[in-house]
């Protein structure tokens, strides 16, 4: 049995739950996900399943033997999943991953979600860190400054960990213990309640709990 399901987040909505209140959700896409390669325990030394992404021009085409010949052409993503036991029906080159989402996925189960977070570039403490920066009224002019380096300036040092300007974002985070609100069959979609790391269009990795 699969350990999770890899998916691209599409972005947040909302539902209405069972009990017919609001609920936010995060809509990730499963589709187009093909087995590429099998990775056995007496041969590899692990269980696992090498999964690809089709590219978008090849996505309404039948998988073909010879997509794997040449991966980078026809596959934009490559990513493994290990498994938590071989299942009864063994898996095959060519097989869509979406056909055991629903062994994996079970409404009302939870979720890790693991993504990486958006990315803001070069930032300075207060968007980076939340600092409030200095009064704008009459006076002060320490503006947006960090403020100070400590007393180990003097010996040309800095504190470690002292918070500074510098790049933010692009940072591998989990979201854990995500409820899966609703599977989507015929769009292939699933809804996970709250939010998960990364922009619309980022990987997200669905792990099982």
């Amino acid at each position: 049995m699969l350990n999770g399901i890899w998916g691209r987040k599409i972005g947040m909505t909302q539902v209405f739950s069972k009990e017919n209140t609001v609920v936010p959700v995060t809509a990730i896409d499963f589709s187009n996900w093909y087995v590429t390669a099998i990775k056995k325990n007496d041969r590899d030394g692990y269980d696992a399943v090498q999964v690809g992404l089709v590219r978008k021009k090849y996505q309404e085409k039948p998988f073909s033997t010879e997509w794997l010949k040449d991966i980078k052409n026809y596959f934009a993503i490559l990513r493994e999943i290990k498994l938590q036991s071989m299942p009864e029906k063994p898996f095959e080159v060519g097989q869509k991953i979406d056909e055991f989402v629903f062994e994996t996925l079970i409404e009302g189960n939870s979720v890790h979600a693991f993504g990486v977070t958006k990315g803001y570039g070069f930032q300075g403490v207060i968007k980076r860190h939340d600092f409030t920066g200095g009064r704008a009224s009459h006076g002060p002019r320490f503006g947006r400054w960090p403020g100070s380096m400590s007393f180990m300036r003097s010996q040309g040092k800095v504190i470690k960990g002292k918070k500074l300007p510098g790049h933010m974002g692009v940072e591998h985070r989990v979201a854990q213990n995500l409820e899966i609100i609703r599977i989507e069959p015929e769009a292939k979609i699933a809804l996970i309640k709250g939010s998960v790391p990364g922009g619309s269009g980022s990987l997200i990795f669905m792990q099982k709990v």
